[in-house]
């Protein structure tokens, strides 16, 4: 016999009417955690075949700033956006960013119909959105070319690429949670 007060779904009900703000935070955040792993596994099984789909376009170079750097041996171009010659360049770069892309383009309307439940105006939470990818992207870009470079010295392009995954989903994940609090509010758009 199955008592609604009892059990998980009870425990979680008592806890939503005596803390509705914290519980809205948890529920938000563990559909978010969820959906957004769910979405950097895919990116992982993307930018692991991708890659061969750009090599037409060859491994020269393309990033920006294109600092030269050595660590653990390893030399090459420190870049905000794009990769050296070395870590597969132009190719490695637009594959890369096509993951990404397909990965936003899932994951916008899952995180504000179903995880945030925002019903406001959708131009300015594209654009807002928008925005915070490309700021996300040159933070992770900037760290992921370090990875690549020096992870590509020790392991398979499949190992280093589920670090790739892991460490934009991670990165992301953190800020777009509060990204997505502030453009996603709860419910109708304001008049």
């Amino acid at each position: 016999m199955s008592n609604q007060n009892t059990g998980v779904m009870g425990a979680w009900s008592r806890f939503e009417k005596k803390y509705p703000k914290a519980s809205k935070w948890v529920r938000e955040g563990g559909l978010f955690v969820i959906v957004s792993n769910l979405i950097t596994v895919m990116k992982y099984c993307i930018l692991q075949f991708l890659p061969a789909a750009f090599a037409w376009l060859g491994d020269a170079s393309f990033g920006w700033p294109g600092i030269p750097l050595t660590m653990f041996g390893e030399t090459f171009e420190w870049n905000i956006l794009g990769y050296d010659q070395a870590h597969g360049g132009l190719g490695y770069f637009c594959a890369y960013m096509v993951a990404m892309i397909i990965g936003e383009v899932i994951n916008f309307p899952i995180q504000r119909n179903f995880v945030f439940r925002s019903k406001g105006k959708l131009g300015p939470q594209i654009a807002w959105y928008c925005v915070a990818f490309f700021f996300i992207t040159c933070i992770v870009n900037s760290i992921n070319c370090i990875w690549v470079a020096v992870a590509g010295l020790l392991v398979p392009d499949y190992i280093y690429n589920i670090g790739t995954a892991v460490l934009n989903g991670g990165v992301s994940m953190i800020v777009f949670f509060f990204v997505n609090k502030k453009i996603f509010p709860e419910g109708e758009a304001k008049k």
